[in-house]
């Protein structure tokens, strides 16, 4: 939920045309360090939550690609694929903090606005070399990681995720 109320505040803020949510293939800092869902999985997971928003789109285009998914090569394709077109890209505040770590992240910056959403009164962790815009959101303290245990608990995740998306976690036998 929190994802998408941050790409639909993005997108009205804003004024994007659309906001795609891309789904990784694999994603290079959390390969090794814990076990990861399927990106044919969290791609459907994705689909089923932006079903019928109008201006959210699930993109497969990390995927198409394969191996590893990087930010940098994700822009680049935009760019190829639409040279005209601004690119933003918006962050949680928790992957701005990080955002030094990231590979090529000098490239990022330089491919795309970047976009920090985050609950209004916290702090943004900006970092001096880079413009940002900052995007208040409401707080939602609904962890994917509490999901997945809940799920795995057998525990009701309604309420918490959309519905579209319970049923395709049920369906794929997901997290149990």
């Amino acid at each position: 939920m929190g994802h998408l109320v941050a790409a639909l505040d993005a997108r009205q803020a804003l004024g994007l045309d659309e906001v795609l949510l891309v789904v990784a293939n694999a994603p290079w800092q959390k390969v090794g360090a814990r076990r990861i869902s399927g990106a044919e999985d969290r791609l459907a997971m994705v689909q089923a939550a932006v079903a019928g928003t109008e201006g959210l789109v699930a993109s497969d285009l990390e995927i198409r690609r394969g191996g590893l998914s990087y930010t940098a090569d994700t822009l680049a394709a935009l760019h190829e694929e639409a040279p005209e077109a601004e690119l933003f890209l918006v962050l949680g505040n928790d992957a701005a903090a990080g955002f030094a770590t990231w590979d090529r992240h000098d490239e990022v910056a330089r491919q795309a606005h970047l976009v920090v959403v985050d609950r209004p009164g916290t702090p943004t962790p900006i970092d001096d070399g880079f413009s940002w815009t900052r995007i208040d959101i409401p707080e939602l303290e609904i962890s994917s990681t509490e999901l997945r245990q809940r799920v795995g608990d057998g525990r009701s995740i309604d309420y918490l995720t959309p519905a579209a998306v319970v049923t395709c976690i049920s369906e794929r036998g997901l997290y149990r």
